[in-house]
């Protein structure tokens, strides 16, 4: 890549983005504007996969509403990203937790809490 490109995103990048790691269950506020109203919609779940660098880093969260999966992703260095606060850390063994998604139920929460 050329210096300029790199230079940019630098400058696209947030001041502080939250450490976040696979396993780990977070709570993402995602400002939602609708017409001329904005609102604050916040998604809870666990972080399966992150993906990219500097300020293309995005993270996807699943979560099951109703015994169907949902995932997300979201770009760390967003804007419209206010906060990310994580609430649990959870001992992993692999980068890409797709097998969670043949879990349903109790099986689904299965990962160890991390010291």
């Amino acid at each position: 890549m050329s210096k300029e490109i790199i230079e940019f995103e630098k400058n696209q990048e947030k001041g502080s983005v939250p450490s976040v790691q696979v396993g780990d269950t977070v709570r993402v506020s995602k400002v939602i504007i609708e017409g001329k109203k904005k609102r604050i919609q916040k998604f809870e779940g666990t972080v399966i996969k992150l993906q990219g660098s500097s300020s293309r880093k995005s993270v996807t969260i699943r979560k099951v509403i109703d015994n169907v999966g949902v995932e997300k992703s979201f770009l760390l260095h967003s804007p419209l990203l206010p906060e990310i606060v994580t609430i649990k850390r959870s001992k992993v063994r692999r980068a890409k937790l797709y097998y969670l998604r043949d879990r349903i139920g109790a099986k689904a929460n299965r990962l160890k809490a991390r010291d």
